[in-house]
């Protein structure tokens, strides 16, 4: 019989975390008594069992409620302190999990008001960043994302910000929140300026709606990285398309079942998009709201799919091939991952 390795023992990268997302439940219970925020109720009592609250964002009432919980816990992040808190702690429960690369995703206007401005916030986060990065050990970068629900012209703002900071830790540029909102082409002068400027394009799709918010992320806005993207596995062209261009999606398995894309853990399409050669990189979302962090997503794939030790190794590589480290960091975490599969 095959000895069963432990996936928090092998080095990956992880390309698809949201900030306020990523806060440990003990800290966000911590920030809002600190603060005098007043949570919902469905929030912290299920926090207080040390369970994730009953999501489904399938219909846009669900993706209301969804919505209303993440922007409560943002409201607790208040000072330079909280941020750096949190982004320390998220290094912490990413180095537990195996990760020895962490690129998060944080819209910074979401900050402004309690931050001093818009540039503040960026730079407190970045700061925070830095000195997670040299007190750990951890590579960690930065992904600015717009939200798709806001007007194209903030989105440039944002990508013209991002870029002005791509030597201070900002490596990529996205487009998060509800898919069924805002077309992928309104925001293609922003991906421009975000290429333009050196940077990933790495847009939401096929998570919420089908194979269309893929292709539209390919063909409008040149992504690099598709964020999801399982949707992808309606489509057989499409799935071709992702692995004739090595596009990789950053599958989150457990936000999947969590918020109702899939009903049932088998039926992410793990393995049809693994045998159909789209890279992949397992990412946890937000598990402040969904429980499972970043090694879990491994241990799903393996309890469910029956990812193999070697396969597991597989999509550990494909998440480091996928990310923006430098190609030292690539190389020592791909040796790393041959030495947790050779025992």
């Amino acid at each position: 019989m095959e000895r069963v390795r432990d996936v928090s023992e092998l080095p990956k990268a992880h390309l698809h975390l949201h900030f306020t997302g990523s806060m440990r439940p003990a800290t966000l219970l911590e920030l809002a008594d600190k603060h005098g925020v007043r949570l919902p109720e469905t929030l912290t009592e299920a926090l207080g069992r040390g369970e994730s609250p009953k999501l489904r964002a399938t219909d846009e009432r669900g993706w209301f409620r969804f919505q209303r919980l993440y922007d409560a816990a943002r409201s607790c992040l208040q000072e330079p302190e909280d941020i750096q808190r949190l982004v320390r702690e998220a290094a912490e429960e990413d180095l537990r999990d195996g990760s020895g690369w962490l690129e998060i995703q944080v819209d910074p206007t979401s900050y402004a008001p309690r931050l001093g401005g818009l540039i503040p916030a960026l730079e407190i986060i970045l700061d925070a960043v830095e000195t997670t990065v040299r007190d750990t050990g951890i590579g960690m970068r930065l992904l600015v994302a717009a939200n798709r629900m806001k007007h194209p012209l903030d989105a440039r703002t944002l990508a013209r910000l991002a870029v002005r900071y791509a030597d201070r830790g900002v490596v990529g540029f996205g487009l998060s929140n509800d898919e069924r909102r805002g077309m992928a082409r309104d925001f293609d002068r922003a991906f421009a300026i975000a290429r333009e400027g050196g940077l990933l394009s790495a847009p939401h799709g096929g998570e919420l709606t089908g194979p269309a918010s893929v292709r539209d992320c390919l063909d409008d806005l040149e992504a690099d990285r598709i964020g999801h993207g399982v949707r992808a596995a309606e489509d057989p062209r499409l799935l071709k398309r992702l692995a004739d261009r090595q596009v990789t999606c950053e599958v989150c398995p457990a936000s999947n079942v969590a918020l109702g894309v899939y009903e049932k853990p088998e039926d992410v399409p793990l393995r049809r998009l693994f045998e159909a050669g789209v890279p992949m990189a397992l990412g946890a979302d937000d598990p402040l709201l969904f429980g499972a962090r970043l090694a879990a997503q491994y241990e799903f794939a393996r309890e469910h799919h029956a990812f193999t030790d070697a396969e597991l190794a597989e999509l550990a590589r494909q998440s480091v091939r996928g990310s923006a480290a430098p190609e030292d960091v690539k190389g020592r975490l791909l040796a790393g991952v041959d030495d947790w599969l050779a025992g």
